[in-house]
Parts: C-alpha cells; structure tokens; sequence
C-alpha cells in the first residue's frame, strides 16, 4: 500500500515540471526583501568573487576597506591598511570562507560586469570594481533564486512521497519559519542559501537516479557532489545518504541475489569513478587554499584535533538559547520528529537521511563555534533544507490524514504552521533589529514581551525604513550592532 501510494506520488511530481503559482507568487511579493549587502562573513565569501572578476588577483585588501565598519574596525590600522596580523605565509590576507558562494554567482556578476562596462563606455560613471550597486544586486538576486531553487528542489523531492498540499505547505511553512530567509534575503552573501541549494540538488538528483546509475550519472553526480563541498565543507557529510545504498548494492552483488543489479567489478568502478570526479571539481577549494595558505589541505579553520569530538554540546546545539537549532525555530522540531515518521513509512531512504542528521549533528556540536557568533538560529543547518521540508511535510501529512473532515485538517494544518511563520518572523525582527542581543543567549521572557509588545508597535516604520530608506536603516543597524559589541567586551 505504502509503496503504491508513493509511486502515485512520484509520478505526480513528475507531472509538475514547475513550482506552484504560490510559491512563485511569494516569491515576487518578497523580492524588495533581497538586500544588496556585503557584511560580515559576506566579505570574504564575496571577495573570492569579486577580485577576480574586477582585479584580476586574489588582492582582498580593497575588500577589507569596503567591508560594514565592524569588520574594518577588528582588521585595519590608523591608516586604513590591513593589519599584518592578518597576513597568511603566502602573503595573502586571511579569507578561509568557502569559495563556492563566488562560482555560483560568477554568472550574475560577469552580466553586472558586461553591463558596468557597457554603461561606462557609455559615459555612465558607475565603478566598474564590483563594490557598486549593480554589483551587489546581482549578488542578492543570485542568493535569492538560489534559495529559491533549493526550495523547488525541496518541494519536488517531498512530492515524491506525500501528497501536493502538503508538500507545498512545509515548503512554504520552512521557507518563513527556519533561518533560512535571514541567508536568503537579509545576508546575501554569506553560504547558507547556496548551501541548501546545493545538498537539495545533491539529495533530488540521488533519488531520481536511483540505484542503477550510468556512467554518465555517476559523473553528474560527482561533480554536484564537488559544488555542494565547495560551497560549504561540512556538506560533505550529505555524502552519507550513499553508505547504506552502497552496503546494499555490494551486498546484492556478492551474493547475485538479483540479476538487474551491477556486477561487483562494476560497482566498485562506478564508485572510484564518483570520488575520482568529485576530488576533481573540488579543485578550486584545493588551489584558493595553496594560494592563500600555501598548502591544498590548510583552511584557515580552527583544526578539527581542537574539536570538541569526545564532549559535544548535543543539547545546547538544540536548545540553547545562544542560537539553539530547535529553542530559536521550533518548527524544525517537527520537522526532525517527521523524519521518524518518514523512516518508518521509506526505511531506505528514510534510513539515509538518518545518517546524514546524525554524522552532521555530531559534526557541529563538536564545532567549538557550534552556536554561529551572530547566527539567526543554528545558521549551519540550513544546509539540511531539504530534509526539514521532507520531514515536516510527512508529520503534516500523518496529522492529516487523521482528521476524516480534509477541509478541517487543512485549515487546522496551515493555522498551526501560520504561528510558527508569525512567530518566527517576529523573532528576525528582533534579532535583526537588535532588540535582542545578536550574539550569545537572549532571554526568552524579553523576547516573548518583545513579541507582543515592542515588535507590533516597531515592525511597520522599521519595514518602511528597510523599503525606501535602505542605507540608513542598514546604517542604524550597524551602529547597533556596534554598540552590543562595545558593551559585552566583545571587541
């Protein structure tokens, strides 16, 4: 029964080449929220592209001087120069962000660059050195389609398995409840919104492959492994979902139980052709890494013999209040709870993306930063997009399907997740805002009064200022966030 209700569902996804109007929809309504601007962790992400493209070199120094004043203020001296400290063996200045980010936007970037010059020649005086605004917007439509994208993928994959209405209804519910509109539309240039679209591209195109891969297939797959690695290091673990497919097909093989499957020769070349072609397209990764630090394998990272592997902070990376994963978006509980759910109804793809939650949970509560610094939320698991969709998608479809009146369920369904979205977007008001603190714990009574009180009477004149008045409501909160810095000791 389960399996026929889900190949039912896999060929109505088929069907649906495009999203539903309703997301496309939302998307057009949200896109005065993408915000052209480079801060932060963004500097460095942004450099990797953006130097190259307008400098020809990996100078990040003008990068530094262009960055939000907290990030200038930590790394230039009284002149304005990078301070040596900053400085790697290679002579380079330190930037261990992932270069990914700056391939994904390459596309965007090189038609604001055409279009720079073009407007140039034309005598325009816009600066062709990517620190502009035709530059940053291309940045910032980049990061939002590739947000975008990663919820389609999202969407597509929990079709496969659940009926349309609610598949659409976590997508939507993820999309505005999790952290991953603050990457998507708030800080563009930072990796989260590309990280979920890579391991969503990864994830959607495993499936649709299957288990009887050709060649041809074992490369794509290769090379969207590469970019998901490239993109952001800890996605590397989404590789996990491949184990027990390859225990399975081994095991098959060695003992010919069925005759379709590959030979045990040729599934071991399969497999040294995957890791082959995904060391490969990770070389941009390994030569950004020689150039800066001089060595293929140096990241710039804290090394992983620090981490905290022997005692991880397995509750606090849930439900701390400096930036818990379930205490700051609660509707990801649901959705961790649904991924049960799904294991019972799918035990083989179910059991996959078991092993990537756990391999990555244990990754980041060994990570002696696990709470992000200024993260909304635990900011690294917005790469697991696409598992939170498919989880909440199956918990709403087992309440449903519960409730005999469908119009009931429905709309009890959508009030429920319609709390978390409201609650959640107040919260980003907040943090956004500097209501409450953005680095370490907040209180909840204050965010809780906070909810009902300063953010129904603020939200309106500060959404209006973000709208019309976007550099001095950026300024505004730069300033604040400047001085939470000053008053914790941070700086």
């Amino acid at each position: 029964m389960v399996e026929q209700q889900s190949e039912k569902h896999s060929r109505s996804a088929k069907k649906r080449r495009f999203p539903p109007r309703a997301m496309l929809l939302l998307l057009l309504i949200s896109l005065p929220l993408a915000n052209p601007w480079v801060r932060g962790d963004g500097v460095g992400y942004y450099a990797f592209a953006r130097a190259p493209l307008t400098q020809r070199n990996l100078d990040f120094a003008p990068d530094y001087q262009h960055a939000n004043q907290g990030f200038r203020e930590a790394r230039l001296d009284e002149s304005g120069a990078p301070k040596g400290i900053y400085r790697t063996a290679t002579g380079h200045l330190d930037n261990h962000f992932t270069v990914g980010p700056a391939m994904l936007w390459a596309p965007f970037l090189l038609c604001a660059h055409a279009g720079v010059l073009a407007a140039r020649a034309l005598g325009a005086r816009v600066a062709a050195d990517g620190f502009s605004l035709p530059y940053l917007f291309a940045m910032a439509l980049g990061t939002l389609l590739y947000g975008f994208l990663a919820l389609v993928l999202s969407y597509r994959v929990a079709c496969r398995f659940v009926a349309e209405k609610w598949a659409l209804m976590a997508t939507v519910a993820i999309w505005w409840a999790s952290s991953l509109p603050v990457y998507m539309y708030f800080n563009p240039s930072w990796s989260h919104a590309h990280s979920a679209f890579a391991v969503a591209l990864f994830f959607w195109y495993w499936l649709r492959t299957g288990e009887q891969r050709t060649m041809g297939q074992w490369i794509t797959l290769g090379l969207i492994s590469a970019l998901m690695m490239n993109v952001y290091y800890p996605n590397a673990l989404a590789l996990a979902v491949l184990i027990p497919e390859a225990l399975a097909s081994y095991r098959a093989a060695f003992t010919q139980a069925k005759e379709d499957k590959p030979q045990f020769g040729a599934l071991i070349g399969y497999h040294g052709l995957f890791c082959t072609v995904a060391l490969l397209g990770m070389l941009p990764t390994f030569i950004s890494r020689y150039i800066v630090y001089g060595g293929f394998l140096e990241t710039g990272y804290i090394p992983i013999t620090m981490w905290a592997w022997k005692s991880p902070w397995f509750l606090a990376v849930l439900f701390s209040a400096n930036h818990g994963l379930f205490s700051w978006t609660p509707v990801l509980l649901i959705a961790t709870a649904g991924l049960f759910i799904f294991l019972k109804r799918e035990p083989a793809v179910g059991g996959s993306v078991l092993c990537v939650l756990i391999a990555f949970y244990y990754f980041m509560a060994s990570y002696p930063d696990w709470a992000g610094i200024s993260s909304y939320g635990n900011r690294f698991f917005v790469s697991l997009t696409v598992f939170f969709v498919l989880g909440l998608s199956a918990a709403i479809e087992w309440v449903g399907v519960r409730i005999r009146n469908q119009r009931a369920a429905w709309a009890s369904i959508l009030s429920v997740l319609m709390l978390f979205v409201v609650w959640n977007l107040g919260l980003i008001f907040q943090w956004g805002s500097h209501l409450v603190p953005a680095r370490g714990p907040v209180s909840w009574s204050q965010v809780a009064h906070n909810q009902f009180g300063a953010v129904p009477r603020q939200i309106a004149s500060h959404l209006e200022s973000y709208l019309f008045r976007r550099k001095d409501a950026l300024h505004e909160i730069e300033q604040r966030d400047i001085e939470q810095l000053n008053r914790s000791g941070q700086r």
